[in-house]
């Protein structure tokens, strides 16, 4: 790849960086001198998340396609030194075939034309040398087949060595702009925390929170009703998986459910510690009714497994689904994050029957 070329690409990303750092920082400031609300806030912060979503939704996908590009070129590197194997094995194998052609030849040949050799004798020595010849002839043309396929793979070596210099290229980028709208949402955080310090304003934040999911849920169960005579895989909800369900996200799980929160609020699901940017799976085959920003749970998927069962993911870094999407049992959904103003990386999982919350615990092992 021309190096004046990768140069600048690099100098067109880092310029691309500067100005988004610019533009949050003009962002936080303008937050600072201003006496914003905590509603504002929120947006602000809501914004920074689906961003935040955005951007890691794009570097997991860098993430497969290098990981792809990794085992093509480790696959055709053990190819390449099959060929090559092989290759030195049909060189000796050809040496030797023709300095026994050559000696043989150079006698018996002369002996039979000048000698007038028995005519039995002739015929078998000559049908040997025609085997000999077709066998020859037949490794020859493997060899150079051999030959042909060790060049095109050397070829398309050097294409994958370009490739991954773009594609790690592009994910250091990613990176980069990932952890400038992480720190975005550090300062959007803390201010809110700031408005938000009473228990008395705390207990109200999060009983909106709750009825935000509600809402969410009630939608959700509604066009469920709506598209369930046109789901175009089985949904028969969770009934007989009851306990033999498979954990959304590998993590210690925190058994909150029925707990107390907040003043009268309580835990409607748990909580399931996981490194950021896990996969988050579907628990079960349904259909994907919502894949949106909510206040307090931040990315938020909701599944429909039919017959009035759904299953709710939240605090997620990035969306992989849209809603309408159909998935299948274990299937990855969402990126394990901090959204919704978590301190630290988990996920949030409910799963509901006719809107009524469940205990998860009793559901996966």
């Amino acid at each position: 790849m021309n190096a004046s070329f990768v140069a600048v690409a690099q100098e067109n990303e880092q310029e691309k960086l500067a100005e988004l750092q610019s533009e949050l920082r003009a962002r936080q400031q303008k937050l600072e001198s201003s006496k914003a609300t905590a509603q504002e806030l929120q947006q602000v912060l809501k914004r920074s998340e689906v961003e935040i979503g955005e951007v890691a939704k794009a570097l997991d996908k860098t993430k497969q396609q290098l990981n792809s590009v990794l085992a093509e070129q480790k696959a055709l590197e053990q190819e390449q030194e099959a060929l090559k194997q092989a290759i030195r094995q049909q060189q000796a194998l050809l040496s030797s075939q023709l300095k026994s052609a050559f000696m043989a030849g150079h006698y018996d040949y002369a002996k039979m034309l000048f000698y007038q050799d028995d005519a039995r004798k002739f015929e078998r020595v000559l049908t040997y040398y025609q085997y000999v010849a077709k066998a020859r002839q037949s490794e020859i043309t493997r060899f150079r087949s051999n030959v042909a396929r060790l060049e095109s793979i050397t070829e398309e070596l050097l294409s994958k060595a370009q490739a991954l210099v773009e594609l790690r290229k592009t994910q250091e980028s990613q990176r980069n702009v990932l952890l400038t709208r992480q720190n975005d949402r550090k300062a959007t955080l803390q201010k809110l925390n700031k408005i938000i310090a009473t228990e008395s304003e705390r207990i109200a934040a999060l009983q909106a929170n709750e009825k935000a999911l509600r809402d969410a849920i009630e939608a959700a169960r509604i066009a469920a009703q709506r598209a369930a005579e046109k789901a175009k895989i089985s949904l028969d909800g969770l009934a007989q998986l009851k306990g033999k369900l498979k954990a959304p996200v590998k993590g210690y799980v925190r058994k909150l459910f029925g707990n107390r929160r907040q003043g009268q609020v309580r835990w409607k699901g748990i909580i399931i510690d996981g490194a950021e940017g896990d996969p988050v799976k579907s628990i079960a085959p349904g259909k994907v009714l919502y894949a949106d920003w909510l206040r307090g749970f931040g990315l938020v998927a909701i599944v429909d497994h039919g017959k009035g069962y759904m299953s709710v993911y939240g605090h997620n870094q990035a969306l992989l689904k849209q809603a309408g999407d159909e998935v299948y049992s274990g299937e990855n959904i969402a990126l394990v994050g901090t959204s919704g103003g978590q301190d630290y990386p988990n996920l949030y999982f409910e799963i509901r029957h006719k809107g009524k919350a469940l205990n998860p615990t009793a559901w996966i092992h």
